[in-house]
């Protein structure tokens, strides 16, 4: 088997233009998908948190 890390030393090559655009592209959709997804997702963090808030002032019982 040959050795994987015999090239970490050498110079980088160019890459083409075309494929450095498209990965760029690539990036910046997926970029984009995840930011949709996180707007139309739930912070199950903060949803818990404001349900136990929103109990807390609901219970007649509460010392505050």
């Amino acid at each position: 088997m040959e050795n994987p890390f015999k090239y970490v030393d050498q110079p980088l090559k160019e890459v083409p233009q075309e494929l450095k655009s498209k990965v760029m592209s690539d990036i910046a959709m997926a970029k984009l998908l995840m930011e949709l997804a996180a707007l139309f997702s739930y912070n199950i963090g903060d949803l818990i948190e404001s349900v136990i808030s929103k109990r807390k002032n609901k219970n007649p019982n509460n010392p505050k």
